[in-house]
């Protein structure tokens, strides 16, 4: 979009939050708030809270049945049984799920943008497939090949409007944090690691910038010290009043300042960039906090694995794997596998990412719908 179209269109829907949004908040289980205008290109950027497919596509990884069980009827490469919240929002813009960019059978000509998260990455060390920088070197080849293909005519391609309108998001960091953990390090060593995480994600806003990409949809990381996976695992663990481990969280927040600094700085210094940054690890933790509130029966109980309460998570057999078995009713769980959540709770958590309550500035999420031609 143009800068005084983009301008005044923000202002005119900063106050004027759609009606539909609205209704998310009384209807969580309805993620609809559709755009009158055209979708927006998404290219997305992150780890396993957004593969939709990445690294079943890019290392052969088996991700069993029953993963994806209730909405795809088939495991598709993503860690639920069902949708993530990255295809809830683009559910929410009425416009297709984004595809894998490692995927050569999704038979996507990638019209709508592309999906280079994959699950396990982090960004450091930063040249280790698929770290963020790695993530953003597939980005730069595909935008360079596409652009190619325009020039030649071939194909319905993005051109370099599309990529200069389009929406880039990024949610990756939570590995970073727990890698340094199950390494032993104190929680002081992990804490002195997060400002070259912060480097690293400030360097991966301004190569795309510098692409001209001018909108940026920043998610901070959850509370994984809320994780199963995390609770089963850690020996000695300091558990806060919800039964969460205090030092995981506490290094969460301590990156989620960070980031949200990094967002700021970034509004200051890139000229006519819209920077959104939303609160995840606030909608994840009430979800824990609340859970009886939101119909969660068992909040720190993975709804597909092994061993039973209190966590239901075992690493040598987890979900998918023979020997794990998988609750009946998910909607009750908030965690599918012990360390990614169900559709059910990534339901919610749109609905709330979409109320614009836990975004900062408080945007509409189809405030990057174009009326521009791709």
């Amino acid at each position: 979009m143009h800068s005084h179209f983009l301008s005044h269109f923000f202002f005119f829907f900063f106050f004027l939050v759609p009606l539909l949004c609205l209704l998310l908040l009384s209807f969580p289980h309805t993620v609809h708030c559709q755009c009158s205008k055209r979708p927006p290109v998404i290219f997305n950027f992150g780890d396993s809270n957004s593969d939709t497919g990445g690294l079943a596509a890019g290392l052969g990884f088996p991700i069993n049945s029953p993963n994806g069980r209730i909405f795809f009827h088939r495991s598709t490469g993503r860690f639920s049984d069902g949708r993530l919240l990255i295809d809830l929002l683009c559910q929410s813009l009425n416009t297709s799920f984004v595809s894998p960019y490692l995927d050569s059978l999704a038979g996507s000509k990638f019209t709508n943008g592309a999906n280079f998260a994959v699950a396990g990455s982090a960004t450091l060390p930063k040249f280790v497939p698929f770290s963020l920088t790695i993530q953003l070197m597939q980005f730069l080849h595909y935008k360079a090949r596409t652009l190619e293909l325009v020039a030649a005519g071939t194909g319905n391609s993005i051109n370099d409007e599309g990529f200069r309108n389009a929406l880039y998001m990024i949610d990756i960091g939570q590995n970073d944090l727990a890698n340094s953990f199950s390494k032993n390090l104190t929680y002081a060593q992990v804490v002195k690691r997060i400002p070259s995480i912060i480097t690293e994600i400030k360097n991966a806003i301004k190569t795309l910038y510098n692409q001209g990409g001018r909108n940026f949809w920043i998610h901070n990381t959850g509370p994984f010290g809320c994780l199963p996976q995390k609770l089963s695992l850690v020996q000695n663990k300091d558990l806060d009043p919800y039964g969460c481990i205090s030092s995981y969280n506490s290094a969460a927040r301590v990156f989620n300042e960070g980031l949200r600094h990094l967002c700021v700085e970034m509004r200051s210094e890139l000229k006519d960039a819209n920077v959104v940054y939303v609160d995840i690890y606030s909608i994840k933790y009430d979800l824990i906090a609340n859970a009886t509130k939101y119909g969660f029966s068992s909040p720190l109980m993975a709804c597909c694995g092994f061993g039973g309460p209190p966590y239901n998570y075992n690493i040598k057999v987890t979900c998918g794997n023979p020997g794990s078995q998988a609750c009946d009713d998910g909607s009750k769980f908030i965690s599918w596998d012990g360390i990614h959540h169900t559709e059910a709770a990534n339901t919610i958590i749109a609905s709330k990412v979409l109320s614009t309550a836990y975004s900062t500035p408080r945007t509409t999420f189809d405030f990057f719908c174009s009326q521009l031609t791709i």
